[in-house]
């Protein structure tokens, strides 16, 4: 089973989990709001998929802030996880899909193995702390709603 973790305010992050949900199916994933359900059942699962939109000026979304602190003491080393950014390449170039990058880094450092690059091609943007070191790719699926929503359905 693969656990897809979001937060969400406006919700598009709940609309792309939940696609990403049904696209994998209900018997292989189980979906979880971070707000309501915290970092606690994660330690059931392997295989995780993190979902989280950029904030105002390249912050994290309030429920992912809300439990934060409490990635700096979870135990990653036996997880595989995915990410999945939601942001403005346009209205915040220059803080686009941050808040994947940020959560990236802490996740990485507490031992996770990283899967699902994607590549920077058909964005338009000016600055991300969710490059990966080549910066050919981003560190997890980059999907910008208010700009490409057509590709949100792919």
């Amino acid at each position: 089973m693969v656990a897809i973790v979001y937060g969400s305010t406006t919700g598009n992050t709940e609309d792309a989990a939940n696609k990403i949900h049904q696209y994998l199916g209900s018997d292989k994933t189980e979906l979880f709001d971070v707000k309501d359900a915290g970092l606690a059942a994660l330690e059931y699962f392997d295989k995780l998929i993190f979902a989280l939109p950029t904030w105002d000026y390249g912050e994290v979304q309030a429920d992912w802030q809300d439990v934060w602190d409490e990635i700096d003491t979870t135990d990653f080393s036996n997880k595989t996880v995915a990410f999945v950014g939601m942001g403005d390449q346009f209205a915040y170039a220059e803080w686009f899909q941050d808040a994947m990058g940020m959560l990236h880094e802490k996740v990485v450092a507490k031992g996770a193995k990283v899967v699902g690059h994607w590549p920077v091609t058909s964005y338009e943007f000016d600055a991300s702390k969710a490059l990966t070191e080549n910066k050919e790719t981003f560190v997890g699926l980059a999907l910008d709603d208010d700009c490409q929503p057509e590709l949100t359905e792919q």
